[in-house]
């Protein structure tokens, strides 16, 4: 950040990732959409019978945001 920017003040932040969370993280998102891509999560959502996508929804989303 350039000064007069009007930032958070600090110019080199202190930031730690786990790339291994992430991989964990990037592979069950992965996981997710293609399930939601497919034709068999259609039948379930049309059916109702649809949990692990629905159930994730109602536990994260937030629609204030």
């Amino acid at each position: 950040m350039t000064e007069g920017s009007g930032g958070f003040g600090a110019k080199d932040p202190n930031v730690i990732i786990h790339t291994d969370e992430v991989g964990k993280l990037l592979r069950s998102y992965k996981k997710v959409k293609r399930y939601m891509r497919s034709s068999i999560y259609d039948v379930k959502k049309m059916d109702g019978t649809e949990t692990m996508v629905s159930d994730l929804l109602d536990k994260y989303y937030d629609p204030d945001v």
